[in-house]
């Protein structure tokens, strides 16, 4: 009884609201799918990135011994 419902009013939509319904259709059904613990076919399995521990980078970069003074350009500004 309810699909006979469901296709009255489908069919009494104009079409850029009927294809806004396919899209939220398709929505609901990934969003059921990834809740059940299913995966979808045509995705690809995600490889595991290593996650970055703090001070991996270190040495990779050289500062400046001046890095902290003033800019000559922001002088007249800092007087």
């Amino acid at each position: 009884m309810s699909e006979q419902i469901f296709l009255k009013q489908y069919n009494q939509l104009p079409e850029a609201l009927k294809q806004e319904l396919l899209d939220f259709f398709e929505f609901l059904v990934l969003k059921y799918k990834s809740q059940s613990g299913q995966k979808k076919e045509d995705k690809q399995p995600t490889q595991s990135k290593p996650t970055p521990k703090a001070g991996f980078l270190k040495g990779n970069f050289i500062l400046s011994p001046d890095f902290d003074e003033p800019l000559e350009d922001f002088k007249e500004y800092m007087a």
